[in-house]
């Protein structure tokens, strides 16, 4: 191998999957192994069993490995298994690891032929192995039996596929020789997740099978379905010899036997069998490590720099001692302010740009909702005109008056100010719901300790509560003082003399017909009102429309204007936008209403001028309420509420929870945030040590790169013959060109027999620009043919 750094790799990633195996997933690190993928009885058990010296996997009939295996093979003196689920116990006899990995298999997936993706990791050390780490898959099947479920050829191929479609997992397709290899499931598999073959090393089991005459001697060359990293033959016991106990040993010595003596495979006797398929595994995966190590160490890095403040925040947190108890209630509940404040005062650090927070939505309800909701409410014209007139008379009883009376201004201002209250107490609420929201958020930081986050809830909203019955209070009383006293010596009062003056110039007042011609061009605010509009069957837009209540255009020839938002909180932003503008919703009537209206108006002119110069009087008078109204509410709601509530947490509610019970109780951690702990401590503490051992190691070996692209120009030209007898096309003395795998394995003697003219075609055939590896080649070995 070179130096012990190098062949430490291989140990080091079974320590680095134990690791995270015993933690769980939440190290998602794609860690170099290799995985052997391939049909029921293709001789998967065999290979891996070969590779041991011994037997000790369940075999059978049908579906036998139904977890996948996670086979870590490492050299030593002595030899012995263990399983990661059963520590500190070491199997000596391999019958008794037979007998745990099917226990363990059905205690997951039952006794009748169920399938499950966790694995099962087991430890086999041996004089007779090399270091090397294998995950044995269940075998691709087509039909379910016993308790499989009827997709569970779907369900095997995406087990397999987690694993395959890896970058750093090496992919083992084992294919038997006695079928067509195009028809190949396990090299399907690997040609759909890497298809450019880097990471497929083709296996061909069971080449004593085949029928005589016939030989798979292009496939292991690597001319037919050519991979970079090649095919090595290997020979398993038949079911004869299991059955029998032959021991492995001797099957090995026989496998050796057959290729050297085989006509089509003695020219490559040396790079086929167990005992070379091995070696090549061992060095590949190993070279596969050394050159994924600089990326596994910066996923390392990576995880570890984020877990590092969280695991000092646990290290320092010890849950039965009691003043460390103390000093956490403290710093969480001052964090808990901190965070309330930031919420509703802003904070230009850790700028949430996904939704607002809960101060951005209180001054929306101030500035846009609270607006909306005093303009919706507003009076109608007709109504207010009818009410006017009806006060007039009603105050002038049964003579006839020759002034207008000013009580029927005050009757008329005082029941707009009533109206008020709604608009008003419905700010107070929404503003509440955003406070209860902006806590609950906070809390949600205090999870770890379920009932310290229940009582401070608990705490803060009946505080905000308590409040909110106050603020409601002064709202009404700050109503109430505007209803006992009308100020008309206000400086922004009309006055009656202005009301009338400006009551003669509205009669005066230029044609209609005049002014759209001069304004024709000009979008006016005058007289604009805004109407929501149905939204049609298919649409999902929500549609209001700006008009003008006298029948002029709005904008050029336009006599409305549509508009289209995705969203009603942007339909309600845009009509608090037309609302600051002076741009009213229009209220609606039914058309029994108008009727009556019409016909209770009076046609005397001196009455409808009185309720001219009432009406405004009280639309000047209301201007001025809505202005202090709009400005009152936000600082009696920030005040009495926002302010109170942001005081209280920082000075009171450390007092109240102390006060409230055992404050230790209030500290006991979640069941899932002492899991969430103990996983925490234990994967920064397995990142440390793989980091670690990481850095320890060296990788100054040389090793021999991944063989380059494979040329295979030559089957565009000419059909190969894919089996052949034994004495046809086998030169003695001039060996086939060799598959890739020859060029990297690592003590393997070089081919018998060497020839000049074989060794300059080949040099120059590598010379040429290395095609693309194709997806598919037409060309298959045959099946049995019959003479």
């Amino acid at each position: 191998m070179g130096n012990r750094g190098m062949e430490d790799l291989i140990p080091l990633v079974n320590r680095l999957q134990d690791a995270f195996n015993a933690i769980g997933q939440s190290c998602d690190l794609d860690l170099p192994q290799i995985a052997v993928v391939g049909a029921q009885s293709a001789g998967k058990s065999s290979v891996l069993e070969n590779f041991v010296g011994r037997d000790f996997l369940p075999r059978g009939s049908g579906i036998v490995t139904r977890r996948p295996l996670v086979l870590q093979l490492i050299s030593s003196t002595s030899e012995h298994a263990e399983f990661l689920h059963f520590k500190g116990k070491k199997f000596t006899d391999f019958a008794d690891v037979r007998r745990e990995i099917e226990t363990e298999t059905d205690r997951i997936t039952g006794t009748n032929k169920g399938i499950s993706s966790i694995p099962i990791t087991l430890r086999v050390y041996s004089p007779n192995v090399l270091n090397l780490t294998l995950i044995d898959l269940p075998g691709i099947t087509k039909v379910p039996v016993g308790d499989q479920p009827p997709d569970i050829e779907y369900q095997i191929r995406d087990m397999i596929m987690q694993f395959i479609c890896k970058d750093n997992c090496l992919i083992l397709a084992v294919t038997p020789a006695n079928m067509d290899l195009a028809n190949s499931d396990a090299l399907k598999l690997a040609k759909d997740v890497d298809p450019q073959g880097h990471r497929t090393i083709g296996v061909i089991t069971k080449l004593d099978l085949m029928d005589s005459g016939t030989d798979v001697r292009d496939v292991l060359e690597n001319r037919l379905l050519p991979l970079r990293r090649g095919y090595v033959g290997v020979v398993n016991r038949s079911q004869k010899d299991i059955d029998g106990k032959k021991e492995i040993s001797t099957a090995l010595a026989a496998e050796r036997r057959f290729f050297k003596s085989h006509p089509a495979y003695r020219h490559m006797a040396d790079c086929m069998g167990t005992t070379y398929l091995q070696r090549i595994l061992n060095q590949q995966l190993t070279n596969h490590i050394r050159d994924t190590l600089p990326v596994l160490r910066s996923q390392l890095q990576g995880q570890l720099l984020t877990l590092d403040k969280e695991a000092k925040e646990f290290k320092c947190l010890n849950p039965d001692d009691p003043s460390r108890k103390t000093k956490a209630l403290m710093q969480l509940i001052q964090h808990f302010g901190l965070d309330f404040e930031k919420r509703i005062e802003g904070s230009g650090d850790q700028v949430d740009t996904v939704q607002l927070s809960g101060g951005a939505k209180i001054n929306r309800i101030f500035h846009e909702r609270f607006p909306f909701e005093l303009v919706k409410m507003e009076f109608d014209e007709k109504d207010l005109r009818r009410e006017i007139s009806y006060a007039i008379k009603n105050i002038h009883g049964i003579r006839t008056g020759l002034f207008t009376p000013d009580m029927a201004f005050e009757a008329i201002v005082k029941k707009q100010i009533v109206k008020l209250k709604g608009p008003c107490l419905k700010c107070v609420d929404m503003v509440i719901q955003e406070l209860i929201n902006t806590v609950q958020q906070c809390t949600s930081k205090l999870e770890n300790f379920p009932k310290l986050r229940e009582e401070s809830e608990r705490i803060v909203t009946t505080h905000i509560r308590e409040r909110e019955r106050q603020a409601k209070d002064q709202v009404l009383l700050s109503l109430d003082i505007q209803l006992s006293y009308i100020n008309t010596n206000h400086e922004d009062f009309i006055g009656f003399a202005n009301a009338q003056q400006k009551t003669n110039q509205m009669s005066k007042k230029p044609s209609v017909g005049n002014q759209e011609k001069e304004k024709k061009y000009m979008l006016l605010l005058d007289n604009l009102k805004v109407r929501d509009i149905e939204k049609g069957f298919m649409s999902s837009k929500h549609i209001f429309s700006v008009f003008n209540t006298e029948q002029r255009n709005v904008y050029k020839d336009y006599r409305h204007l549509e508009l289209a938002c995705d969203t009603l909180d942007e339909v309600d932003s845009w009509k608090a936008s037309l609302l600051r503008a002076g741009v009213y919703p229009e209220k609606i009537t039914t058309d029994g209403e108008g009727v009556s209206q019409t016909e209770s108006f009076s046609m005397d002119p001196q009455l409808e001028r009185q309720v001219e110069t009432i009406r405004n009087l009280v639309d000047s008078y209301m201007s001025i309420v809505y202005k202090s109204i709009r400005d009152l509410m936000p600082k009696t709601i920030m005040h009495l509420v926002i302010n109170n509530v942001e005081e209280f947490i920082h000075s009171e509610l450390l007092a109240q929870l102390y006060s409230s019970g055992d404050q230790y109780s209030l500290m006991e951690e979640s069941p899932e945030q002492a899991l969430h702990r103990d996983e925490v401590l234990r994967t920064h503490a397995a990142l440390k040590e793989a980091l670690n051992i990481i850095t320890d190691i060296s990788t100054s070996t040389m090793s021999t790169p991944l063989p380059p692209p494979v040329d295979n120009s030559w089957l565009h030209s000419s059909t190969p013959q894919r089996r052949s007898p034994p004495g046809n096309g086998v030169p003695k003395k001039h060996p086939a060109p060799a598959a890739p795998p020859l060029s990297i394995r690592l003590e393997a003697p070089p081919p018998p027999v060497s020839n000049t003219t074989d060794n300059s075609s080949t040099s120059i055939r590598h010379k040429r620009v290395p095609p693309g590896v194709p997806r598919r080649q037409p060309p298959a070995v045959p099946t049995h043919h019959s003479n």
